[in-house]
């Protein structure tokens, strides 16, 4: 059964049919939308500040969400794929964005609608991707557009794929 504790206060709220996997934690200041999923191994830490994760969003296995102390908070839209082993820190995820295994995603960053952040980049603070963009590398960098569309569907697909497989 999932870890699921109050802390300062605060407890963590989902939305309806969400799934937690027997070893999530998900602690203090969280809410999400309905149909999310929280893999195995996923450490969400609302214990200094807030983490707002919208509709049919998956945090796969080994992701940890954190913030920063009165300094940063985390708002995921809808249907975002986390990848396996993401660290995500304070950042804003807009709708439809693929962030990729084993990404680092820093405080203050701000992922725009449709974007990629491909698998293994680290995306230094207060970067902005714009929406519909690839972005990858150590540090991450502009790599090229993607069609919205293709970007929307591609993403849309994966979320709704892991809540089947849910």
């Amino acid at each position: 059964m999932a870890i699921i504790k109050s802390v300062r206060g605060f407890t963590p709220e989902f939305g309806e049919n969400c799934f937690l996997a027997d070893n999530a934690v998900i602690i203090g200041d969280v809410k999400t939308g309905k149909d999310c999923s929280f893999w195995f191994s996923t450490v969400i830490r609302g214990d200094v500040n807030s983490i707002s994760i919208g509709n049919g969003v998956n945090i796969q296995d080994g992701s940890v969400l954190h913030t920063l102390y009165q300094k940063s908070t985390i708002e995921i839209g809808n249907y975002v794929s986390v990848g396996h082993n993401v660290t995500i820190h304070g950042a804003k995820i807009k709708d439809y964005a693929l962030i990729g295994m084993g990404s680092t995603v820093l405080d203050h960053v701000v992922v725009g609608e449709g974007a990629i952040v491909a698998a293994g980049s680290l995306v230094l603070s207060n970067t902005v991707i714009e929406p519909g963009s690839i972005w990858g590398g150590v540090p991450a960098k502009f790599i090229k557009k993607v069609d919205p569309e293709q970007s929307k569907e591609l993403n849309e697909k994966i979320a709704h794929n892991y809540l089947m497989y849910s």
